[in-house]
């Protein structure tokens, strides 16, 4: 998944997504587990949204992303506000070359884009190479029920002045995997016309046993397994399941 046009309306389809939480969540775990360091690797950083944010927050913040076209984005973004954000494009199974961090996220489930077991594994081992003694690796993915009860055989439609979007989701091939048909229509200005992009997205997870046991495989102690940005363990009814890891 590297993202078309989709890159340049992202941050309006998305403003309703609730970015500050995942800051408070960052904030609150380097408090709590005593990280002294602010260097901040945003991994899957789209548009930079989060690496602006966490930037505003005093962290020294380096974005990667698999897409060219929401990295121009992120950087363009970043110069407007005046940030000093080091973006490089990489997938995040082959993660090399970009130091070692205090902390580490892959936030609003971008690990479920990755497509097979192996690149879950192999990002964990790349990141457990890119973090600090003791650092600190926090992320989050859909839960199983969410991508079998809410994606599902679903439809989902916004119909805006400026954007609107009709979502179908499907069955993917694997198990616990959907597969978004994203149609979104994007007034031109200049023309007074709609113009049309079409995306396909692929998602897929695991059980939580499953990513515990590819977490310590790579090195990694799982400090808390959260759902919902909430303190609370993981329900048969959570949506996301927020996960903080400590390299040993």
């Amino acid at each position: 998944m590297t993202y078309g046009k989709f890159a340049y309306v992202y941050d309006e389809l998305m403003k309703d997504v609730p970015y500050d939480k995942w800051v408070d969540l960052v904030m609150k775990n380097t408090q709590k587990y005593n990280i002294q360091g602010k260097r901040l690797l945003d991994i899957a950083c789209g548009t930079g949204e989060l690496s602006i944010k966490f930037a505003k927050k005093g962290y020294h913040v380096t974005g990667v992303d698999l897409s060219e076209d929401m990295l121009m984005v992120a950087h363009s973004k970043a110069a407007d506000n005046g940030m000093d954000i080091q973006f490089y494009q990489q997938n995040m199974a082959e993660l090399e070359g970009l130091g070692q961090f205090d902390i580490i996220g892959i936030f609003c489930d971008s690990l479920n884009y990755l497509q097979s077991e192996q690149e879950v594994l192999d990002t964990f081992m790349h990141v457990y190479e890119h973090l600090d003694d003791k650092g600190l690796f926090i992320f989050d993915v859909h839960s199983i029920h969410k991508i079998l009860q809410i994606f599902m055989n679903q439809t989902f439609t916004l119909n805006d002045e400026e954007i609107s979007y009709i979502w179908n989701s499907y069955q993917g091939e694997f198990p616990n995997s959907v597969e978004h048909d994203l149609s979104f229509f994007v007034l031109d200005h200049k023309s007074g016309m709609y113009d049309r992009y079409d995306e396909l997205h692929f998602q897929r997870t695991y059980p939580i046993e499953i990513y515990e046991t590819w977490l310590r495989e790579a090195g990694f102690e799982v400090v808390e397994v959260a759902a919902d940005f909430e303190s609370v363990s993981p329900q048969t009814q959570s949506e996301r399941i927020i996960f903080i890891c400590r390299k040993k």
